[in-house]
C-alpha cells in the first residue's frame, strides 16, 4: 500500500504531479482540508495492500494550513505509513508562470493582487513541510514532462524500494539543481564540444561517451566516483533517506554530464539498485 500527500508551492507543478500519478494508477484527491486526513488515513488502513493514494494539501486550504502539521502528527501516531511529496520552485519562475498563465495566486486577495508577497508569505507558510519531505523535487529548471519522468521514476517501481537514486545531467550554465544531494563537476574531462562531428550530439550517442571515456582521467574519474556512492548508498539507507539525486554537470549538460549520468546509473542498476536517469538540459541550446 503507498499513501503519498503532496504540497508545495502554488505554480510550481503540483497538478503536473498528479497528473502523473493518476497515470501509475494513484488514486488522487485535491486541495483536501488537512482536518480530513486523520480520517482518510483511517480508510487507508483499511484498503487492499495493493492500493494507492495520493492527496494534496497546500495554501488553497487558507488557515487551515495551520491544522496540517498536527494532521500529520496524528497520522504517525495511527500508525498510518506515508511519504511526504514537496513540489518547489524558485520565485522568479513562480512569478513568470503567474503571468504567463494569467492565473490568480490563492493568496492573491490578502497581498493587494502582489504576486511577489503571496509567493513570499505562502513559502513561509508551508517551509515545516519542506523539512518533513521524504521527497523533494525543484521544478525551476524542468518541463513538464521532465516532471512526470522524476515522479514516473519515484513511484513507479516496488513500493517495497527503500531507496531511490535519481541520476541527473544538467549544464552549469543553466544553474545548479537545487535539489540535487551529490553533485559532481566533470568540466574537467575532454570536451566533445570542441570536436566538428561531435558537437551536435549528445552522450547519448556512443561517439560521444566513446570519445569522453577513451581518456584515462575519466575512466578514473568514473571509478572513483562509482566507489563513493557504493560506499554512501547503504549510509543513506540506514539513515532513513528516500531518495537520492546525484548530479553530473559539465558546460551546456549535453555531453561529458549526460556520459557520467548515463554511466552511473547502469553501474547502480547492474547492482540492482532502483535508479532513474533524467538529463535536465540535453534539449537546451
Amino acid at each position: 500500500m503507498e499513501f503519498l500527500i503532496v504540497t508545495g508551492l502554488s505554480g510550481a507543478g503540483k497538478s503536473k504531479a498528479v497528473e502523473m500519478l493518476e497515470d501509475i494508477d494513484f488514486v488522487c484527491i485535491d486541495n483536501m482540508p488537512p482536518k480530513l486526513l486523520p480520517a482518510f488515513g483511517q480508510i487507508v488502513l483499511k484498503s487492499p495492500p495493493e492500493s494507492k493514494f495520493a492527496v494534496v494539501i497546500d495554501a488553497r486550504i487558507g488557515a487551515g494550513i495551520t491544522d496540517f502539521a498536527s494532521a500529520l502528527d496524528e497520522l504517525i501516531n495511527m500508525g498510518v505509513p506515508y511519504k511526504l511529496l514537496f513540489i518547489d520552485c524558485e520565485d522568479p519562475v513562480l512569478v513568470n508562470r503567474f503571468k504567463e498563465t494569467r492565473r490568480r495566486h490563492p493568496l492573491a486577495n490578502e497581498y493587494n493582487q502582489s504576486i511577489h508577497e503571496a509567493i513570499g508569505a505562502e513559502r513561509e507558510m508551508i517551509a515545516p513541510f519542506k523539512q518533513r519531505a521524504d521527497f523533494s523535487i525543484d521544478t525551476t529548471y524542468l518541463s513538464a514532462k521532465q516532471l512526470k519522468d522524476r515522479i514516473a521514476g519515484l513511484f513507479l517501481g516496488s513500493g517495497e524500494q527503500t531507496l531511490r537514486v535519481q541520476c541527473m545531467s544538467f549544464g552549469f550554465k543553466f544553474g545548479l539543481p537545487s535539489d540535487a544531494d551529490l553533485v559532481f563537476d566533470v568540466r574537467c574531462l575532454p570536451n566533445p564540444f570542441y570536436v566538428p562531428e561531435l558537437k551536435a550530439k549528445t552522450g547519448l550517442d556512443k561517439e560521444v561517451s566513446d570519445y569522453v571515456m577513451e581518456a584515462e582521467e575519466s575512466v578514473q574519474l568514473l571509478e572513483k566516483l562509482q566507489d563513493l556512492v557504493d560506499f554512501s548508498l547503504p549510509l543513506y539507507r540506514e539513515e532513513g533517506k528516500s531518495e537520492l539525486i546525484i548530479a553530473f554537470g559539465c558546460t551546456g549538460g549535453k555531453h561529458r554530464s549526460v556520459t557520467f549520468a548515463e554511466a552511473m546509473s547502469k553501474h547502480l542498476r547492474d547492482r540492482k539498485v532502483f535508479c532513474n536517469t533524467i538529463h535536465r538540459d540535453i534539449q537546451k541550446k
